[in-house]
């Protein structure tokens, strides 16, 4: 993709793992943060990485609030309201892969699911593309942003772990 920007995904649990950018960088941090009574992951982007891209806009983490037995719960982007987790897994033909979501900015996007690889598009056009490794790397999968997928970072690296982490647990939306 061109003007584009790459972070690689370390560690492959669906509930703890980091993205750094080809310098090293710490861009974004998945982990998570209590699980006493539910599982609640904090998704949260790296200044180290953000302070590199001044178009990067919107809130800077997010949580996911899981239900009993990490059933859907409700996940909020900064200090804005809670906003229903099936909200942002909207499936819109009953035997499509495809996943839809409303950003913040009133935008539609959809993630575009296929076994090694998932795609994140505004209307048709790719904004973000996220792949599984090859064997012979030291990272487990490659997120490739372009340059207009910037001003939604956040929401982006959220909805790529919701949709990761519904279809490891089976989510029947």
């Amino acid at each position: 993709m061109a003007g584009s920007y790459v972070l690689l995904q370390f560690g492959s649990d669906l509930f703890s793992h980091r993205f750094e950018d080809l310098e090293n960088r710490p861009a974004f941090t998945v982990k998570t943060v209590d699980q006493r009574v539910n599982v609640i992951v904090h998704i949260a982007r790296e200044a180290a990485w953000s302070q590199q891209h001044p178009d990067i806009m919107g809130p800077s983490n997010s949580y996911l609030y899981f239900g009993p037995s990490k059933a859907p719960g409700y996940l909020v982007y900064g200090n804005g309201p809670e906003v229903a987790m099936v909200n942002h897994l909207r499936q819109k033909k009953d035997a499509s892969t495809s996943r839809y979501f409303t950003a913040q900015n009133g935008r539609e996007l959809k993630w575009k699911v296929f076994p090694q690889k998932m795609e994140c598009l505004d209307g048709r056009t790719t904004v973000a593309a996220w792949e599984l490794s090859q064997p012979e790397d030291v990272f487990s999968a490659r997120l490739t942003i372009k340059h207009s997928g910037l001003s939604m970072v956040t929401e982006i690296l959220t909805t790529l772990a919701l949709n990761r982490m519904a279809l490891s647990l089976d989510w029947k939306l």
